[in-house]
C-alpha cells in the first residue's frame, strides 16, 4: 500500500477502516512532533471514501490533533484548504483514476509534498505503535467546513480569458460539483457531461489520458461544433483535452501552450516537464527563451523540484499540470482548464490552431512491461551499464532516456507498479520502428519478455 507518491489499496482486501485509522494516527503523530496541531481532510466520490474518512479522522484525533473536514471534492480542493486554512497538513482520501474498488490517501505536510521516505515513515510508526499518547479528554476535535464556493472563487480570481464554446467531461468524478459551479462563473458557452459524482463510474473510467475515455467528449465537441473540450480524472488533479477537430492534446502538448503564455509574462522562466515528455516541448521552450528542465516522473517529485528552482510552470505526460504563477504550485485540473481558456485568449489563437501549429511527431503510447518488483530497478541499471559501455547519448534523470539520430527512447522503472515503462518518439514510422527495436533488444538482454502493453 505504501507507494512513492501516495498510499493506495483495494478496499476490503489490502485497505480497511483499521488501516485508515492507523494512517491518520501516524500522520498526526508526525504533525504533532513537528509542533503542529491541525490537519485538513477531504475525500473523493468513491463508495468507500466516507467510511475511510471517518476512520482517518478518528485516528488523527486519537493522536491529539484536530481535524478540519472539508468534505467531498477534488484533491486540489483539499490542497487549496491546506494552502489557505490554518492547518499543518492535509490528507485527501482518493483512489484517483484506479478501478472503483481501490482507494487511497494523498498527503501534504506543512506546505510541502509528502512522499517517498515520508510515506515509509507512516508504515514504520504504525508497525511499531509509536503513536503520540493523549491524556484523558485530550483527544483532538473535528470541525466541518464548506469551502467549495471559496475554492471556485479562487479558480476564477483575476480571470483574463475570453468567451469560448467548451465541452467539459467530469467523468462522474469528484470534480463534478466544482465544474458545475465553475462554468456558471465563466464567460462563453459550456456543455457539461457526467458531473454527478458517482463512485460506480457508470459512463466511462475517469482517466483522461486513455484515449478511449474521451469518446463521449469527442462526440459532444463534434455534434455541437465546440471550440475544444476538457476532461478530468477521478479526483480532479489531472486534465485531458481535445481540440475542435477531436485531436487529443496530450500533457506535454498542453504544456507547450501554457509555456508560451507564461513566457510572455515571465521571460526566461524555468519550465519543468517529466522524462516522458516530447523533445518538441523542450525545444519549443528553449526556442521561446525559456529554460527547459527535464525531471523525474511523479507529481510529488515535480512539485518539490518547482519549489527548489522557482519554476512558475511544470507538467507531466499524465496530465498533472502545476502553476506557481498566480497560484499555489500544486496540480489542479479545474484551474488548468481556466488557464487553457486564458492562454488561447492571450495568444490570440484558437486551441485548434495552437494544437495544429505543433510539429507532427510519431510516437508510441506509454508501453508497460510486467517484471518482478525486486528486479525492476536492477534491469534499468543493467540497461544503463550497457548503454554507457556502447557510448550512447543517455540522460539518466529518471531511468534511461536515449538520444539517437532517429529520435529518443525511454526506459524507466515505475514507482507505483511492478512494471517497466517505455516510450519512444521519432520523425517517421521507420525511425520509430528502429527505436522500438532498440528497446526490445535491451529488454531481451535482461530477460524481459515483451508482453501486452497498455496505452498512454
Amino acid at each position: 500500500m505504501l507507494r512513492e507518491y501516495d498510499i493506495r489499496g483495494v478496499v476490503g482486501d489490502t485497505l480497511s477502516a483499521a488501516d485508515a485509522h492507523a494512517i491518520g494516527r501516524s500522520f498526526a503523530t508526525l504533525v504533532k512532533r513537528a509542533g503542529g496541531k491541525r490537519v485538513a481532510v477531504g475525500y473523493d466520490g468513491r463508495l468507500s471514501s466516507p467510511m475511510l474518512e471517518a476512520a482517518l479522522v478518528e485516528g488523527i484525533n486519537a493522536a491529539g490533533v484536530d481535524a478540519l473536514r472539508v468534505g467531498l471534492g477534488p484533491t486540489p480542493m483539499l490542497y487549496y484548504a491546506a494552502s489557505t486554512e490554518d492547518v499543518d497538513g492535509g490528507i485527501q482520501i482518493t483512489g484517483s483514476h484506479n478501478p472503483p474498488d481501490y482507494n487511497g490517501f494523498k498527503m501534504v505536510f506543512q506546505g510541502r509534498p509528502f512522499f517517498g521516505a515520508d510515506i515509509q515513515r507512516i508504515g514504520e510508526i504504525a508497525a511499531a505503535g509509536d503513536w503520540e499518547a493523549v491524556d484523558a479528554g485530550g483527544e483532538g476535535t473535528s470541525e466541518s467546513i464548506d469551502i467549495v464556493d471559496a475554492y471556485v472563487d479562487r479558480l476564477v480570481e483575476g480571470f483574463a480569458g475570453g468567451a469560448f464554446r467548451i465541452g467539459w467531461d467530469a467523468g462522474n468524478g469528484a470534480a463534478g460539483t466544482v465544474i458545475e459551479k465553475l462554468t456558471a462563473r465563466l464567460p462563453g458557452e459550456h456543455h457539461l457531461l457526467f458531473t454527478d459524482i458517482d463512485g460506480h463510474f457508470p459512463n466511462h473510467h475517469p482517466d483522461p489520458t486513455v484515449e478511449a475515455n474521451l469518446a463521449d467528449l469527442r462526440k459532444l465537441v463534434a455534434e455541437k461544433s465546440l471550440d475544444f473540450g476538457v476532461a478530468f480524472d477521478g479526483d480532479g488533479d489531472r486534465i485531458g483535452a481535445i481540440d475542435g477537430q477531436g485531436r487529443v492534446i496530450w500533457g506535454d502538448q498542453l504544456l507547450q501552450i501554457y509555456a508560451e503564455a507564461t513566457l510572455q509574462d515571465i521571460p526566461g522562466a524555468t519550465i519543468i516537464a517529466d522524462v516522458k515528455a516530447s523533445q518538441a516541448l523542450f525545444d519549443r521552450v528553449a526556442g521561446m527563451g525559456g529554460k527547459p528542465l527535464m525531471w523525474k516522473t511523479g507529481h510529488s517529485l515535480i512539485k518539490a523540484k518547482m519549489k527548489e528552482t522557482g519554476s512558475p510552470l511544470a507538467g507531466e505526460m499524465s496530465g498533472h499540470i502545476f502553476f506557481a504563477d498566480r497560484y499555489y504550485g500544486y496540480d489542479d485540473a479545474p484551474y488548468a482548464a481556466v488557464r487553457l481558456i486564458e492562454a488561447a485568449h492571450k495568444l490570440g489563437k484558437s486551441v485548434t490552431e495552437l494544437r495544429g501549429d505543433m510539429p507532427a511527431m510519431v510516437n508510441t503510447p506509454e508501453m508497460r512491461f510486467q517484471v518482478d518488483e525486486v528486479r525492476k530497478f536492477a534491469i534499468v541499471d543493467e540497461v544503463l551499464a550497457r548503454l554507457t559501455a556502447s557510448g550512447a547519448r543517455v540522460d539518466r534523470t529518471d531511468g534511461a532516456r536515449v538520444m539517437t539520430g532517429d529520435g529518443w527512447w525511454l526506459l524507466r522503472a515505475s514507482n507505483t507498479q511492478d512494471v517497466l515503462v517505455a516510450r519512444a518518439e521519432a520523425k517517421d514510422e521507420a525511425a520509430l520502428d528502429r527505436l522500438i527495436a532498440a528497446i526490445d533488444d535491451q529488454l531481451e538482454q535482461s530477460g524481459v519478455a515483451r508482453g501486452p502493453q497498455a496505452a498512454h
